[in-house]
């Protein structure tokens, strides 16, 4: 199929929301988190992520170096990939010298630890070098190995360098011998390989880094189950003395063969970063197999599984789905990762299928979850995204010790906070595809878009706080372009140069389509309803019943202590009741939501026969993702209504 994202470099960021949050990560995040994986900030989860790159680079280089000096997880590796990637991401919009020998200097480190094969892992090479490729289940060398190559590939789709992209198809080759040729029913315990080496394949176009990632989707399932296999023999783990369970074939992913899965299950950030693949290479190859897999998947997410937040994987045990409509609001997982991947998969299904629901689901997740793993000034983040916080019982009780309350500045098992980082570097190829001869507009992102026809389009919005999104056309051109209507917004008005577009077909769609001559100046003008409204889970889903969440254009609202006399746990909604736009939150200038209901008073007695009494109240409400940002404080998303 010929529908792409458009690349990085063809997005300009202008104004609003998601462009200073990309100019944020770019100015801030990349920095900080440079130094924290220089271990370079006193007081801050270490990292040595670095410093684990230089140990194997000296090794490599005859030094003598102690098993022991590695430091930190057997991924680590992946964490400095991702921050490569959003700094090469970063270059496109802000070209940045320093930024660029930082970058050269980390090329420097992976050159000078790579092998004469072209095998390259900083912890195999410093800690475990006998041991390589004898343990795929736990070890992640081809997850590592995975964000390497995309890091590579977005160094060389922004710089034009391909340096990093000639180490990188070095060590795919090292893999390619490997599993084609010695062990040819190997595979990742953790997906990711897969879906890098189509990206090398695309900016290379060999054809063999396709076949590999065929080759590694299609073993997977395959009977008997390599991972079960591979631990009768292998005599070691990585994580204590039993490792993790290889009979868990939902937790890796390989219960059934790719084209035979039809429910979302185990490890949610490994599921959708293997979906992401099978859409990917059902896309450029048109297997209709894969395809329909790939909707069952789809539907069993979202349709069953999804929080209101986009949020995803609902138990702490494994990191998982569970079971349909068990999406409980204070013992949430919700890794900030897996709405990442959900989005990475939303993208690519939209290359399969020109329909809004997959873009949709791509917003909620965007503004809802990922913004809100990450705070405001852009230092501290979750990787547990919770809809229910009780400072005391959350963080505290051994049901939720992993819902932290606040945002901590990083983490020892840090793959959330740089994955934040390269998909906000990147959004300007998340909001536009093109093919067919159209441009399609999924996301409404202030800023200017290229297109390889000769045009370009400019967005101007206050998005997602306003509902006016105005496109001007640059350029003398024939043209089809195709604007996302949300499913959210029940009034929705498009006019071309102020003349009103008929939308009675983008309910087939959910996209809006013009086509014809346009010229330099040409408006487009997409209005959309934010009218605040209520939200109502379906009765299967046992942790909402009787309770209302609240949406405002794809920003779900929740409750917070500071701006409700510090609880909401007493707070209940009035059925009757509206809730209405209501000016600024206090410390954070987002809008704010009011909707009329009851406080309860507290009571002595842990249990009693007497109603509790209650008093008529304001709730005030502020978007879920600024949550967290003003001090320790209660939180709920989905709220009783009476």
């Amino acid at each position: 199929m010929s529908v792409r994202p458009v690349p990085v470099t063809a997005f300009e960021p202008g104004k609003g929301l998601l462009p200073e949050l990309q100019r944020l990560i770019q100015r801030s995040v990349i920095p900080y988190q440079y130094e924290i994986l220089n271990d370079g900030i006193p007081g801050v989860e270490k990292s040595h992520a670095l410093e684990n790159l230089r140990l194997a680079a000296r090794k490599m280089q005859g030094g003598e170096i102690a098993k022991d000096a590695f430091y930190g997880m057997v991924f680590q590796d992946s964490d400095l990939a991702k921050w490569l990637e959003a700094a090469c991401y970063s270059l496109a919009f802000c070209p940045d010298a320093e930024l660029e020998g930082k970058i050269d200097s980390v090329i420097d480190l992976l050159e000078q630890a790579q092998g004469e094969d072209g095998y390259l892992n900083s912890y195999f090479t410093v800690k475990e070098p006998e041991r390589r490729w004898t343990n795929l289940q736990e070890a992640h060398e081809l997850y590592c190995a995975g964000h390497l190559i995309e890091a590579a590939c977005a160094h060389y789709e922004v710089t034009g360098s391909a340096r990093l992209l000639q180490i990188m198809e070095r060590n795919a080759d090292c893999i390619y011998r490997h599993f084609m040729e010695e062990c040819p029913h190997g595979y990742s315990g953790h997906p990711e390989i897969e879906l890098a080496l189509l990206r090398l394949y695309q900016a290379t176009g060999k054809e063999k880094y396709l076949e590999l990632s065929r080759h590694f989707l299609e073993v997977r399932g395959e009977a008997p189950n390599y991972f079960i296999e591979e631990k009768k023999v292998r005599g070691w783990n990585v994580w204590g003395t039993d490792g993790n369970d290889a009979q868990d074939t939902d937790y890796t992913q390989s219960t059934k063969p790719v084209r035979e899965q039809t429910e979302a299950v185990g490890h949610a950030v490994r599921a959708v970063y293997l979906y992401t693949a099978m859409a990917d290479l059902a896309a450029q190859t048109g297997d209709e197999r894969l395809k329909t897999a790939c909707e069952a998947l789809w539907n069993s997410i979202t349709r069953r599984k999804m929080y209101v937040t986009g949020g995803i994987g609902s138990t702490v045990l494994g990191e998982a789905f569970t079971v349909d409509y068990d999406l409980p609001n204070d013992t949430v997982y919700a890794e900030t990762c897996a709405s990442i991947g959900l989005i990475f998969f939303a993208r690519q299904m939209l290359r399969l299928t020109e329909k809004g629901e997959y873009a949709d689901v791509m917003e909620r997740a965007l503004y809802n979850t990922v913004l809100g793993g990450m705070q405001l000034d852009g230092k501290r983040f979750f990787y547990v995204n919770p809809l229910e916080v009780t400072p005391g019982i959350s963080g505290k009780a051994v049901t939720q010790r992993h819902v932290l309350p606040q945002r901590p500045q990083w983490y020892a098992c840090a793959c959330c906070p740089p994955n934040v980082a390269r998909l906000l570097s990147s959004l300007g190829s998340y909001a536009y595809t093109q093919g067919d001869n159209t441009l399609y507009a999924h996301l409404y992102l202030g800023g200017t878009v290229k297109t390889g026809w000769g045009y370009s389009l400019t967005c101007e919005t206050e998005y997602p706080f306003r509902g006016e999104v105005k496109y001007t056309f640059h350029g003398e051109a024939s043209a089809a372009l195709a604007f996302r209507i949300p499913g959210w917004s029940e009034k929705t008005a498009l006019t071309l140069n102020g003349k009103a577009i008929d939308l009675s077909d983008a309910g087939k769609t959910g996209y809006a389509k013009l086509s014809g001559a346009f010229h330099e100046g040409d408006e487009i003008v997409l209005t959309l309803d934010l009218t605040p409204r209520k939200v109502y889970s379906s009765p299967k889903v046992p942790a909402d019943t009787g309770k209302v969440a609240f949406q405002r254009g794809p920003l779900i609202y929740c409750a917070e202590g500071v701006d409700n006399g510090g609880e909401v746990l007493a707070l209940s909604v009035d059925k009757s009741g509206e809730p209405v736009d209501a000016g600024q939150a206090k410390d954070l200038g987002l809008p704010m939501l009011e909707v009329p209901g009851w406080r309860a008073k507290d009571q002595e007695e842990l249990y009693s026969f007497r109603r509790p009494e209650r008093k008529v109240v304001k709730l005030r409400l502020i978007p879920y993702y600024a949550w967290g940002n003003r001090g320790l404080n209660q939180m709920r998303v989905w709220l009783p209504e009476e």
